[in-house]
């Protein structure tokens, strides 16, 4: 049964809202109830369960500001974003023109605040309330100015007679008109330096400095900040006062072995398979396309520094499937199966978010490294599924000059009968997902040629959206 909210100030203070708490204290309470009762606590962030969650969860009990630091692609801003979930539904504030934040009726901070509780009765002062979604606000820090975060003073109420040196005279920025939310600053590094003291004030001293003009009010807020390992440990990037004053550090990582990457990957593309146009995704194309990123994040052709972010695995998945659902939709297959001539339509999704490794790449394109880096992986998992027995039987065929032709818009029903001059490669692409279905038999066919091509047992020629495979 829903309890009816207090409208104004007389009301409040006769209601279970009359107790103040702060946000720290309002997670620490909404968060502990969560955990006794053993309920999902960041639901949809997978990997995470026995190293990050654990150390977020201390970090609220302990009422600490938090850093979190990783790479691109480590969930850090979702993270962020979920904290919101251990705020209360809506809280009551002071609904009068001319207050700049959203005042706790019961400990109001700024003078007009106060002004209006000690000398409005009770009975006119409004209250609104404040609904969870939107106590939570954040910010990039590249281009963040001063007044865009912290205020600046007005000249307009300066015209209008306000004294200077009074907060009646400032534009409040971000953080200010947070108060008793949460804020987050993405890429702290790149934050300019005066903004970084300002920041260290609000964390030690609760006041800010606004030209020159201190004004001094208890601002209640959780801060939030993330940073790239690369940016935040180079010397000068970050103030020390500020490092110090941050109560704990969290650390992301990348998924910590394939199956969890993939996971990740199907969670988050949001892609629906099924519909008018329905596809089938073999296991082993997953696995190739989650193993993209992890070879990615290893090769030396690769800026490190950079990272490899779980976006990269999340567009290829989703280009991979389109590819395969434009053929079903094309030549009529349901459902359509990705093979690996669609994964050559991954330079559109990969491009522009890798970066290189000047001194590693030697002068390869972009394209060249990913092409690279896509034959590793292929390689990869098709050692993992196949057993190299057999494999000497089907490059014998190709030794005598046989040569396949493949493609991305090829039907599927074209498979079988090229593949009747090489009776060991289909028979191979059954071993590695038996299915009766010519789409997943296709599919498993060029899995089968393409992990040939990777070990360097037979060659490839691609020309016009056609993949031929022959003899070396």
């Amino acid at each position: 049964m829903s309890i009816e909210r207090p409208q104004n100030l007389a009301q409040l203070r006769n209601s279970r809202w009359a107790v103040s708490r702060t946000v720290k204290d309002e997670l620490r309470a909404n968060f502990t109830q969560a955990l006794a009762q053993g309920a999902p606590l960041f639901p949809g962030v997978v990997g995470y369960e026995n190293t990050v969650i654990p150390e977020i969860s201390i970090a609220i009990l302990a009422g600490h500001d938090m850093l979190f630091l990783g790479e691109k692609g480590q969930a850090k801003s979702r993270l962020m974003r979920c904290l919101t979930r251990y705020l209360d539904d809506a809280i009551p504030y002071l609904y009068h023109p001319g207050i700049p934040v959203h005042e706790d009726p019961v400990k109001p901070i700024t003078q007009a605040g106060k002004r209006l509780v000690e000398d409005t009765p009770a009975e006119q002062v409004k209250i609104g309330w404040w609904p969870r979604a939107e106590r939570y606000a954040e910010r990039l820090a590249p281009g963040t100015k001063f007044a865009d975060v912290l205020g600046e003073i007005d000249p307009g109420k300066l015209a209008s007679g306000v004294s200077l040196g009074t907060e009646e005279a400032i534009s409040f920025g971000l953080i200010p008109r947070m108060h008793r939310g949460i804020f987050a600053m993405n890429e702290i590094p790149e934050l300019d330096e005066l903004v970084q003291v300002a920041l260290f004030n609000i964390l030690e001293e609760r006041d800010v400095q606004i030209r020159g003009y201190p004004v001094k009010f208890d601002l209640d807020l959780l801060l939030l900040f993330s940073a790239n390992p690369s940016t935040f440990n180079r010397s000068g990037k970050v103030i020390p006062q500020l490092k110090d004053r941050i109560g704990s550090l969290i650390q992301t990582h990348y998924p910590s072995d394939r199956s969890v990457g993939i996971e990740i990957m199907e969670e988050q593309s949001g892609v629906d398979l099924g519909g008018e146009h329905p596809v089938l995704v073999p296991p082993f194309m997953k696995e190739i396309v989650e193993q993209v990123s992890i070879s990615a994040r290893k090769s030396r052709y690769i800026d490190q520094q950079s990272g490899v972010s779980a976006r990269f695995s999340i567009a290829n998945y989703r280009v991979m499937v389109a590819s395969a659902r434009r053929r079903g939709i094309l030549l009529g297959d349901k459902p359509a199966v990705p093979r690996i001539s669609d994964l050559f339509h991954l330079t559109g999704s990969s491009l522009g978010k890798l970066e290189l490794d000047m001194m590693g790449s030697q002068q390869m394109s972009e394209k060249q490294v990913l092409e690279s880096i896509l034959a590793e992986a292929i390689g990869k998992v098709f050692g993992e599924y196949v057993d190299k027995a057999g494999l000497n039987n089907i490059v014998e065929v190709f030794n005598k000059g046989v040569k396949i032709e493949v493609g991305d818009m090829l039907p599927s029903e074209t498979y079988a009968e090229r593949l009747q001059r090489v009776p060991a490669a289909w028979q191979k692409a059954f071993e590695v997902n038996p299915a009766e279905s010519l789409a997943v038999r296709a599919s498993c066919l060029e899995f089968v040629l393409a992990g040939l091509h990777a070990t360097d047992k037979i060659s490839r020629h691609q020309k016009h959206g056609r993949i031929s495979y022959e003899v070396r």
